[in-house]
Formats: C-alpha cells, structure tokens, sequence
C-alpha cells in the first residue's frame, strides 16, 4: 500500500501538467495496475481536489476586495457602456444604411467579373473547340459532296490534331466513335462506286476499243499519207521553175487536208476520254490511306480477269457477218486500252507483268477463237473484212505496247483459207465462163471491136492483123473471160497481203504461188470437168485446145503484171514461176485423150448402124450407107481440126482410121457370127476400099506416104487372102518377113475360114 502511493502522486501530476490527449494512456495505466488500485487511485484524487480547493479558497479569500472593487468600477462602467452602445448600434444603422447602395454596386461588379471571367472560359474552350467542329463539319461535307480521300485526310487530321486537345468533352467522344463507322462507310462507297465503274466499262469496252481502233486506223492513214507526199515531195524538188510552183501549191493543199484532219481529230473524244476513271483512283487512294491498297489491288485484279474471260468468250454466230468480228474485237481492243491507262496513271495497281500476263492469256484464246471461227467463213470478202480487222486490231494493241506477233503469223494461216476461199469462188466463175461460153471463134467485125477484145486480153498474130475485117480471133469469149478472171484473182489476193508487213519480195512469193494454185488446180479442175462433160463435142474440145494455147502463152503477161505490181523483177532469183504451161498442157492432153475418145465413140454409133447381110449371092456394088456417112463425117471432123497442131490432128486421124480399122476386124469376128457368104466379103470389101480411099486422101495433112493406109493392113491383107483364095501362098510364106500376107493371124484366118 505504502508502495502504490508514490505511483499515484506521479500520475496525478502528469494528469495536471500534459496535455489533455496524454490522459487516456495515463489513466490507463492505473487501471492495468493491482487489484483495487482503482479505488486506492479514487481516494487520492479526492484528497488532492480537497487540497486544491482549500488552495483556491485561500486565493479567493486574499483577492476578495480586488474583486468586490472591480464589480464596483464595472457597474460605474455599466451606464456609459449603455451609451456607447446605443452610438454604437446607432452609428451601426447610419453605416447599414449608407452601405446598401455600395453593397448593390459591389455584387453587380462582383456577377459582372464573374461573367467575365465564365466567358473568358468558355471563349478559351470555344476556341479549342471551335477548329474541332470546323474539321467535323468540313468532314460531313466532304462526304456529302462524295470527296470521300479528302475526307480521310480530314478524319486523319481531326484524330491526330485536334480531337486530343478536347478529349474531355462528350460531343468529342461521339465524334471518335463515329469516324470508325465514316471510314467503313467511305470504303464501302468507294468499291460500289468500283463496281459501278467495272460494270460500265464491261458495258462500254466495245466503244471504247472501236474508237481505239478507229484512231488507229485515222493514225496510220495520215502517216502513210504523209510519207507518200514526202516521196512525192522529194521527187518534185529535182525539177525547177514552174514545177516549183506546182510544189508549193500540192504542199499548201495537203497542209489544210491535214488541218483539217487536225481539227476534226480535235473533235473526237479519245478511247481514254470516254471514260471517267475517277473511282478507281479514289478507291486506289482511299485503300490506300486505310492500310488496305493489298486487297483493293487483288479485289480489282481478280475481277478484270473474270471480265477479261468474259470478254474473250465469243458468240456462237460470230463468224456470219464482219459486225460479230468487230464487235468482239473492240470488246478486248477496250478492255486493254483501259488496263494500259491504269497501268501508266497508277502506282501498283497493276503491274507490267500483270499485263503481259493477261494479254498472253488472251491472245492464246483470241487465236484459238479466230481459228475455229474463221474455219466457218466461206466468203473470200468477209475473210478479208477480218483479215482488214485483224490488222487493225493488232496495230492498235501495238500502239499501246503489247506485242502482236502471233497475230500476224495468225494472218498467214488465215491467208490460206482466204486463197481457198478465193479458189472456190473463182471455181464457180470459171464454171460459169465456161457454161456460157459458146466455144467458137471471137468474130470482131472492125476495128473498135478489134481493140476491145485486145485490151482485155493480150493477142498478138501478125498474119490475122493483115486480114481485113470482119474476121475471127482463133480463141473463143472465154479466154479474155478467164483471163481477167485470173486478174482479178491476183487484184483479189493482193488485198488480203496488204498492210501484213511483208516485204515486196515476200508478196510477189505469195501472189504468184496463189496464181499458181488458181491455175494448177481450180482452173485446172474445171478444164477437165469441162472435157468430161458429155454436152462438150469434138467442135467444143478443138476450141478448148486452142483456147488452152493462148492461156498458156498469156502466162508471161501474168507474170509481167504481177512483176508491175509487186516491182519484184522476174529474173530475182528467189521469184517463183507460174505453172501455167504444165497446166494447160494437162489439160490440152486431157482434150486430146478425150477427142479421141469421143471420135472413137461416135465410130462406134456409125458402126452400131452397120446391117450387113451376111448371107447375100452379091454384092451391091457400092460401099455401105453408114459407112459413108461414117467417112463423110469423119471428113468434115478433121476439117475442124486445121486449127489444132499437126500432131494432134494427125495422132486424132490415125487414132480414129485404127479404131475404125479394129471395129471392123471384130464385125467379121463376132462370135455370133455364125456363116458369111462371098458376096458379103465383097460387100465388106468394098467398105474397107472406101476407108483405104479416105485414108489415101490425106484427111489430115503431115503423113508421109501410106502411113494412114497402114491402119486398114491387116484388115485388108486377110480380105485379100479371102478374096483371092490364095492359101497356097499363105502357108508357103508364112513367118517370112517377105510374105504377101504378113499380117494376117492364121487363128484370125482359121476362124473367118470356118465362117
């Protein structure tokens, strides 16, 4: 107990001396002490609140008259105090008072500064602002008037530059969320307006390329004008004086043509020009700005492929008129033109290789379609109207730098189906020449008459110049007929090698093997055709081997003529030859081999007529009637043939008295024939007298001696034999080289013999 008192003094002076916030832990520490330490701490507290009393009595009790005359200076103080308030409240109204009107102006100035100060901020803001619904609303303008890469470079502006300094605002965050949603808007805008553009130029490709081509064309007709006046030109300047004159006027005259064709050329729209190639380079830029120019040059690739494929898929009546050709020609000529303007106007969209990638693809196919189409085409024209086209389709895409060699090698096959066309169509004028022809001589009755025929066709004979008129040219209407016919071919085949790029040399090979197959082989044709026909008699056959003869001496003026057309002279040596002799000397030999046939032929009708009695007692005593119809015609026969040469003539009789000679050896051996009587060998033999007569009389002239009599030996050495009944002669001479009846066959004799 003693113990714990000192500890309680301690505390309580650390209650009176710290601060009140020490207490709690202070008085804690009584607490957390022994066992009713509490109440030990209790009883001290109490005696020292005991003893600060007694203290505070004892100095109230020593400052009681200090305080006592304090209260009473205070209630001296108490009335003045009263006035002074009442000053004071007083003083206090009159300043309320006065002080209203300061206090009025005062917040007046006060709401004024804080205007101020509220605009001052909301100008500051504005300000910020301001620039930011500026770009928006140049933005929706920009979309509004479909300047959609402007507005991708304002929305690139507004989130890099100015949307940042307002991020703050909510109007700022709707603007952010909105850009994403304008950007796919402008993308999805920009491939409709794409696609819109990739199905008008489907549309339009045919225009496009048909003015492609037809510039083209206009292009390379001025220049070949041109170089030919500058030939002309050159030409000109070797001469003087008035020439000179005659110079500066052509040169005045072509410069307006070709103003002229300036300004009209001025007038036309260029391939380019007819299309507006706007939405591609906005989409180009527009993928571009987004980071997405990789698929925008796939997607665009990838659709001009499926439009080139539809472009080079021909109709299935494309070969039935030239429209369907050019129709499908500018179709591609357009679709090309339009890549190579893509390919110079942008950066990568498409590439050189893509091009020529693209252009091999579909010049394989066009060659493919040109082949099989063409192949169809039987009229020489619409062959040649696509051959012209060819030409200038291949010179338009050379224009534009895509290589046409294959085109052109293309031309060479297609010219061999021109020729065959050529030789079918020719085939059927030379059929019809020669239906109509009426195989007689020209009859020219004066002189005009003369130089007409010679100017169609070249005729020279000096004897029948002497003639007087009227008089007959040798050849019949169609040799002139065929001639300018064989012109004309080579006028016609000329045609389709012009503008093929070929040297002179080269077109001077290709016309004269052309005429060579025209004659070799259509004309050829139809000359033996017309020999088998069975209308054509032994009149017609002799007029068509003379109109032969003169075709084949026309070959040289052939030759001359094409050698005037190409400048190609005939002593070149890679310069072929026409084939014009071996052709008309097949088909002389042709008509020769059938005027025999058709001699021998009509001795054997007369032969058919033959009825002999060949049981008569006698003889009439003069030869048979068709015997000498047969002789009489045979006469007027080899008349005609004056005017063939002597070997045909002369092979034509000897070829006509052995047939005859044969014919009648097989009558007397027909195994029919049964019996013949004496008279009737003097009958025959008076027949076989007639033909030895005829042969005698030189129906044609060039036989030397009896050679024409040595047809009718052995008919008549057997004749003899019966007549005379000489067979002890017979069997003594017979096998000697010496015998009377040399040519008699003892089988022959032996079966006469038993008739």
């Amino acid at each position: 107990m003693a113990e714990s008192l000192p500890e309680h003094d301690r505390i309580l002076q650390e209650i009176e001396s710290t601060d009140t916030a020490c207490v709690g832990p202070t008085l804690r520490s009584v607490y957390d002490d022994q066992p009713n330490a509490h109440q030990r701490f209790m009883e001290k507290l109490d005696a020292c609140i005991r003893n600060h009393d007694r203290e505070i009595e004892k100095m109230c009790n020593f400052h009681h008259q200090g305080f006592v005359d304090a209260i009473t200076e205070l209630l001296k103080v108490r009335a003045d105090a009263e006035k002074l308030k009442v000053q004071v409240t007083d003083t206090n109204r009159r300043l309320q008072d006065a002080g209203k009107e300061v206090i009025a102006q005062t917040e007046g100035i006060i709401r004024c500064r804080v205007q101020q100060r509220n605009i001052t901020t909301v100008v500051e803001k504005l300000q910020l602002c301001l620039p930011v619904l500026e770009m928006y609303s140049k933005l929706k303008e920009q979309m509004n008037v479909k300047r959609y890469y402007s507005a991708l470079k304002t929305m690139e502006q507004l989130e890099n530059l100015y949307l940042p300094r307002v991020s703050q605002y909510r109007f700022c965050q709707i603007m952010i969320e909105n850009l994403p949603k304008l950007r796919e808007e402008i993308k999805e805008i920009s491939m409709s307006d794409l696609k819109d553009f990739l199905e008008s130029i489907r549309k339009h490709s045919d225009k496009i390329g048909e003015t492609a081509m037809k510039q083209a064309q206009q292009q390379k007709t001025f220049s070949t004008a041109l170089q030919k006046q500058n030939n002309v030109n050159y030409g000109r300047n070797m001469h003087l004086g008035k020439s000179r004159i005659w110079e500066s006027k052509n040169e005045i005259t072509l410069k307006r043509t070709f103003e002229e064709e300036d300004e009209h050329e001025e007038e036309v729209l260029t391939a380019q020009d007819l299309v507006d190639f706007s939405p591609v380079y906005r989409c180009l830029h527009i993928y571009s700005v987004l980071g997405d120019g990789e698929i925008f040059e796939n997607y665009y690739r990838k659709q001009r492929r499926k439009q080139a494929r539809l472009v080079l898929q021909p109709q299935s009546s494309m070969h039935e008129t030239v429209e369907g050709y050019r129709r499908y020609f500018s179709q591609i000529v357009g679709f090309f033109v339009v890549e190579d303007h893509i390919l110079h106007v942008t950066q990568g969209l498409v590439t050189r290789t893509y091009t020529d990638e693209l252009w091999n693809m579909a010049l394989s196919k066009i060659i493919a379609v040109l082949r099989t189409h063409s192949s169809y085409c039987s009229d020489p024209d619409l062959v040649l109207e696509l051959k012209n086209l060819i030409v200038v389709f291949a010179d338009t895409l050379q224009g534009y730098g895509f290589p046409v060699n294959r085109l052109f090698d293309l031309l060479f096959e297609i010219r061999d189906q021109y020729n065959e066309t050529l030789l079918k169509k020719w085939s059927g004028l030379f059929r019809d020449i020669f239906e109509a022809d009426n195989y007689s001589p020209i009859p020219v009755a004066n002189e005009e008459e003369y130089k007409i025929v010679i100017s169609k066709f070249p005729f020279q004979d000096p004897e029948l110049d002497k003639q007087c008129f009227p008089k007959k040219l040798p050849m019949s209407q169609s040799v002139p007929q065929i001639y300018i016919q064989v012109k004309e071919f080579i006028y016609a085949s000329l045609k389709f090698s012009e503008s093929l790029h070929r040297s002179s040399t080269e077109i001077d090979d290709m016309l004269r093997k052309s005429t060579n197959l025209l004659l070799t082989r259509t004309l050829s044709s139809c000359l033996q055709n017309l020999i088998k026909k069975p209308h054509i008699g032994l009149t017609e056959l002799v007029q068509i081997i003379i109109n032969t003869t003169h075709l084949e001496q026309a070959c040289k003026y052939l030759e001359d003529f094409i050698t005037n057309i190409t400048s190609i002279s005939q002593v070149t040596v890679h310069t072929a030859r026409l084939y014009g002799l071996s052709t008309f000397k097949d088909a002389r030999h042709g008509a020769e081999g059938e005027i025999y046939t058709k001699l021998n032929q009509k001795i054997d009708e007369f032969i058919q007529i033959a009825d002999y009695d060949w049981t008569m007692s006698e003889s009439d005593g003069r030869a048979s009637g068709y015997l000498m119809d047969l002789i009489n015609f045979l006469r007027s026969t080899f008349q005609v043939f004056t005017h063939l040469p002597g070997k045909v003539a002369q092979t034509a009789c000897m070829s006509a008295c052995q047939h005859l000679s044969t014919s009648l050896m097989q009558m007397l051996l027909d195994s029919e024939l049964k019996q013949i009587s004496m008279g009737a060998i003097q009958q025959f033999n008076l027949d076989v007298i007639q033909c030895e007569l005829f042969a005698s009389s030189e129906p044609v002239p060039g036989f030397q001696g009896d050679t024409l009599q040595l047809a009718f030996i052995d008919l008549r050495q057997l004749l003899d034999l019966f007549m005379v009944w000489d067979w002890s002669t017979y069997l003594a001479d017979y096998g000697q080289s010496t015998s009377k009846y040399l040519r008699v066959n003892p089988s022959t004799a032996l079966t006469l013999l038993e008739k």
